[in-house]
């Protein structure tokens, strides 16, 4: 028979009493918890309990990583809780000043941590009366996730605080869980597998089978000739690594891609230590291993269809004018131009395409109301596999793609609003099937979910769970794993398994009592050791912090707290330093700035480059940096560019254009420029200027200045010379030859070619965006 909790907030019957779902929660009530528990079990039903526990001690925060998780949460505790009124729902969508109203009257707050992060910065809400907070998918909280700064500002804030992280997959290896706690503050690791007898009873079946196709032979054929480019490129790397003494791997076609970019960062840093031709050339060469490893996977484990988009991106680069040298050798490569010309003439379709509507149409067959995701690794296969399933012509599959909220040329995102909306679309029936990318892998709750499909396997054990746990959670499910044979599929399946068994060898472990207890680990210690290296200031970057802002020199050690009441504004875009910033005592506010990155003061803003940006806004002026400087200096007395680090001279741009770039910013536009090391270093320079400015003038951070607009012929060479292989060369003859956007839009292929610089490709190029059929 049936039980269910019994609570005063609760509305009868509407959550189902489990014996383990109570001991975790008591557990996770003692202590700030991990809780990892497999998907399907109840892990919001744990937070529920912990929420209800802590409801009367103060307000409760509860975050998932997306905007459809966090409807998700918010309807079941509206569903279950007899006042849904405490319950609000924070999002980007809602205005700050009404964000800031709802938190002060709110007791449940649900919300993207990304949300909580810019309002915690512009000082818009505080933790401190905050009882607990709830971290969803609670292994995103490595590196710079927000999830890392606001646990980080609750152990700091709350006065009566305890955390609870709630995971199905948290990482193989100890270090990971460890540094996974370390972030959020977890004490403790409490765990339940499938196989305890108290969580047995409500674990359904998921069938787990693997389909291997055989990969036609026109397409290893195509592999082959991208190969033979590989192996070329991969001898001469290591033709280089022999003279400039750095090791390379021996088979390129065996070599993870983490492998080559760690090389890749040895290099930089090689370069940056002693520089010389064969170590900017190694770097080149590299960068053609990684394109091209990338196409050879399109080809042998995608489609055909996903290599030729990729191709035609590198193709859009290559004749590009900022486009980069490895583009354009890999373009110019006889075989690369054979496999796409190829291409163009191929009619054979990877097998996997079949092999997922064959099984598509089984499932559905099988049984009428089931509901299917497929997952692929790119967007490119999304959208493939979108149109194989609506050219099948068979009416009982309704597919539809579901992708992140980033775009690109000719592949729009889906915004947070339409991703929620194609999900209820999906529970509701009017799709059954879903094409997602890894925006579909975390917490989805769709219990009708019947069938999961892998187009490809995953390298990765969080992300393989995390597929696997959107089915057999109602009822039970089966999985499906393509794998094409002979590839680097069968790599990467042997690669996942064994990370999955990793990770379920330290969560066994992890159940021992004198494990469970995790204390503070060496993580935490390390990150701490840090947080005191970014609150020092370097002599030379002090000292020219001071000149900068109209000074006389001083030498400046780690400031006090009591001086802490410097307060700068910071634009959104900056926000990983504005945290680093806030973690010195420096006060920040966020705030969309037309003119520079920070403001200091009435009179000082500043404008932060990186050395690769700012080389790159030579090679593209699109990119509009002497209009940002120019808009710096007619709007603040004392601007300053911070120039950051030391790869300045690394691309291959003649030093004489970086160095007269750099002498018209000083001297015709008379901006100072700070060169910083890192992002410390910038942070710590930051901090001295907002210091010594406000003490010395007084006052708050006055932002002010609008960007200057294009006039209306900047804006239409923008506009044309935005079509990709269009350069701004092009696109002032363009509308010299046809006076107008308009017309210019409106010319035939032979038309454009008759212009100077146009060729045929860039011909077809613009007529293909121009007349071509949108496919929303």
């Amino acid at each position: 028979m049936t039980s269910y909790i019994q609570h005063p907030l609760l509305k009868d019957k509407a959550v189902e009493r489990r014996i383990f779902q109570l001991e975790l929660a008591s557990s996770a009530l003692q202590r700030s918890t991990l809780v990892v528990l497999p998907t399907g079990l109840g892990k919001t039903v744990i937070a529920l309990m912990v929420l209800l526990a802590r409801l009367d001690r103060g307000k409760v925060l509860f975050m998932a990583p997306t905007r459809p998780l966090v409807e998700q949460h918010a309807s079941f505790l509206e569903k279950v809780l007899l006042d849904s009124s405490i319950v609000i729902s924070f999002t980007g969508e809602i205005s700050p000043e009404r964000r800031r109203e709802m938190w002060e009257e709110a007791r449940v707050i649900v919300s993207t941590p990304q949300v909580v992060e810019n309002d915690l910065l512009s000082r818009r809400i505080s933790l401190r009366d905050v009882s607990c907070i709830i971290f969803d998918e609670a292994h995103r909280a490595v590196g710079n996730y927000a999830y890392v700064y606001i646990a980080e500002r609750y152990r700091r804030e709350g006065e009566d605080q305890i955390v609870l992280g709630i995971t199905a997959s948290p990482g193989s290896s100890l270090e990971r869980i460890e540094e996974v706690c370390s972030n959020i503050g977890a004490a403790r690791v409490e765990t339940k597998t499938e196989a305890d007898p108290d969580v047995s009873p409500f674990v359904h079946e998921r069938e787990i089978e693997v389909v291997k196709v055989n990969v036609p032979a026109e397409i290893l054929r195509l592999r082959s000739l991208l190969e033979e480019v590989l192996e070329e490129r991969g001898e001469a790397l290591d033709h280089l690594g022999g003279a400039e003494g750095f090791r390379t791997p021996r088979r390129m076609d065996r070599t993870s891609k983490k492998e080559l970019l760690d090389l890749q960062k040895r290099l930089r840093g090689s370069i940056a230590r002693n520089p010389s031709p064969g170590l900017y050339q190694a770097v080149s060469v590299l960068a053609e291993v990684l394109k091209l490893k990338h196409a050879v996977e399109l080809a042998e484990t995608q489609g055909l269809d996903s290599l030729a988009r990729y191709l035609e991106r590198l193709d859009s680069e290559a004749s590009s004018r900022g486009g980069s040298k490895a583009a354009k050798r890999i373009m110019d490569d006889p075989r690369v131009r054979e496999a796409v010309a190829d291409l163009a003439r191929m009619d054979v379709d990877h097998p996997k395409l079949r092999a997922v509507k064959d099984l598509v149409e089984e499932q559905l067959r099988a049984k009428t109301d089931s509901r299917i995701m497929v997952f692929t690794n790119y967007r490119d296969t999304a959208s493939s596999v979108l149109e194989f399933l609506k050219d099948s012509g068979d009416e009982i599959i309704k597919p539809v793609r579901f992708v992140g909220q980033s775009s690109r040329v000719a592949d729009e995102g889906l915004s947070q609003k339409k991703q929620a909306e194609i999900l209820q679309k999906f529970r509701d029936g009017e799709f059954n099937v879903l094409i997602a990318t890894s925006v579909g892998e975390e917490g989805i709750d769709i219990p009708a979910t019947d069938m999961v499909l892998f187009y490809e396997p995953v390298p990765s054990e969080i992300r393989s769970i995390q597929r696997k746990g959107r089915t057999g959670r109602a009822r039970a499910g089966r999985v499906v794993v393509l794998v094409a044979k002979g590839t680097r599929d069968e790599a990467y399946r042997w690669i996942s398994d064994r990370k999955e068994k990793n990770m379920r060898q330290q969560i066994r472990e992890m159940g021992w009592p004198d494990r469970r207890d995790l204390g503070l680990s060496a993580v935490a210690a390390g990150r701490g050791a840090r947080q005191l290296e970014i609150g020092e200031v370097g002599t030379a970057a002090a000292q020219a912090a001071a000149a900068a802002a109209g000074e006389p020199p001083t030498f400046l050690d780690r400031p006090e707290e009591d001086e802490a009441s410097a307060l700068v504004a910071v634009d959104p875009r900056e926000r990983s330093l504005a945290r680093m910033l806030e973690s010195m005592g420096v006060g920040v506010t966020l705030k969309v700035l037309e003119v520079g990155d920070y403001v200091v003061s009435d009179r000082v803003a500043i404008e932060r480059k990186t050395a690769s940006d700012f080389v790159d806004s030579l090679v593209d002026p699109g990119r509009g940096l002497f209009g940002q400087i120019r808009d710096l200096a007619r709007t603040y007395d004392r601007p300053i560019l911070i120039l950051e680090g030391r790869d300045l001279y690394l691309r291959q741009v003649h030093p004489n254009a970086i160095r007269g770039a750099l002498a018209s910013i000083a001297v015709d536009f008379g901006v100072a420029i700070i060169p910083t090391a890192d992002e410390d270093e910038t942070v710590s320079v930051i901090a001295a200027i907002a210091r010594r400015e406000q003490q010395a003038r007084g006052g708050a951070p006055q932002a002010h200045g609008k960007k200057t607009h294009r006039t209306l012929k900047e804006q239409q060479e923008y506009l044309v010379s935005s079509i990709p292989g269009v350069g701004g060369a092009v696109a002032k003859n363009l509308l010299r030859h046809f006076g107008s956007v308009e017309r210019v839009f409106a010319a035939s292929a032979e038309e454009l070619k008759a212009v100077d610089l146009v060729g045929p490709k860039t011909a077809e190029r613009i007529r293909e965006l121009v007349g071509g059929e949108y496919k929303g």
